[in-house]
């Protein structure tokens, strides 16, 4: 028996990077019998804008921010639209993964969560942070951080090569390698860790904010999985030369 139970729903008002933004969130845990412990457990966070711009700069924004966050290549409705549809293809792929298995208290539970949030401005461009943890059995779960830098002007995603001048890759590479050292907070045996840090590169996951640009290697990208997320940040003084 499947018993679906919401724990919140709520929509919220604020302001960010001189938008007007809604946060839809929503939380639900569902048992896979009833009785017992194993149960998919779900939460999603998306805040995007309504207001302070033009209506198709909010509306590519929107865009972007859901392909990130759903993984999609097209928007098939509203925020709320598009979260409901990726919660039910979970349930369905949950239930449909162990339908007819006995449950194990815990063993077959899974996880699932998306968070995503404005994280960052410079100048006209403004960074959005999408965070992800799943788990669908085994050691351990998987976290991810996916940002995407928009053009506040045009609402367009903004690529690593369109932001940087070309030729930037060799000269910024040296830059993120120098500053893989500080990201690891000077943790010996961590830089030992890492796959090959001297052909370390800018990945394309990149993220602006007042302090600089940081670039986010994800576990397995450039080191273990014990070290979870790596964020590099180049501060701007560093960067300036290259960006356009």
């Amino acid at each position: 028996m499947k018993n679906f139970i919401t724990l919140a729903a709520a929509l919220f008002l604020v302001s960010a990077c001189g938008l007007k933004t809604e946060t839809y969130s929503d939380e639900q845990a569902m048992p896979l019998a009833e009785g017992q412990t194993d149960s998919l457990i779900m939460s999603v966070s998306i805040e995007y804008p309504v207001k302070g711009a033009a209506e198709e700069v909010i509306g590519k924004m929107a865009d972007g921010i859901l392909a990130a966050a759903f993984d999609l290549e097209e928007r098939p409705g509203t925020v709320e639209e598009t979260a409901t549809r990726y919660e039910d293809n979970l349930k369905d792929e949950y239930f449909n993964e162990y339908e007819g298995v006995e449950a194990e208290s815990g063993v077959r539970s899974w996880e699932d969560h998306v968070n995503g949030y404005f994280s960052g401005r410079y100048g006209n461009h403004l960074s959005y942070m999408v965070e992800f943890y799943g788990f669908r059995g085994g050691v351990h779960g998987i976290n991810t951080m996916t940002p995407v830098v928009f053009d506040r002007k045009t609402g367009d995603v903004v690529p690593e090569e369109t932001f940087f001048i070309d030729g930037y890759r060799e000269p910024v590479a040296a830059l993120v390698q120098a500053h893989l050292r500080e990201a690891l907070d000077n943790d010996e045996e961590a830089l030992a860790a890492v796959f090959e840090p001297n052909i370390l590169t800018p990945n394309g996951n990149y993220e602006v904010t007042k302090e600089g640009v940081t670039w986010y290697y994800q576990p397995y990208d450039i080191a273990p999985y014990y070290l979870g997320v790596i964020a590099i940040t180049v501060p701007w003084n560093e960067l300036k030369p290259y960006v356009r």
